[in-house]
């Protein structure tokens, strides 16, 4: 059984509440949870999907970026090869002067 198997048990349930009325602690918790809105749920729930959607671009974003940053390299790498001037490489490929000339 799990951790809240006594919340059901009918027979355990004046022992949960004597222990719930003695530590003010978890009296407070009780309190706060009997006192949360469906509103409030459902706020939270819409919160963590928005959030889920937002991560999840996110990764696709820079996947994309990483793509394009790799591909521009290996055109550089290419370009370098051919002799073309470091102007030109930076030019079309958006890459710095730096980068492309520690290539």
């Amino acid at each position: 059984m799990g951790k809240f198997q006594y919340l059901t048990d009918e027979g355990k349930r004046g022992k949960i509440i004597e222990i719930i009325n003695r530590e003010e602690g978890i009296a407070m918790a009780v309190e706060t949870l009997s006192n949360i809105t469906q509103d409030e749920i459902e706020y939270a729930r819409m919160t963590t999907l928005i959030k889920s959607e937002l991560d999840w671009r996110t990764g696709i974003f820079e996947a994309e970026n990483k793509g394009r940053n790799e591909a521009n390299l290996e055109n550089a790498r290419k370009m370098k090869a051919d002799n073309m001037p470091v102007s030109q490489i930076s030019k079309y490929t958006g890459l710095s002067t730096e980068a492309i000339t520690q290539l």
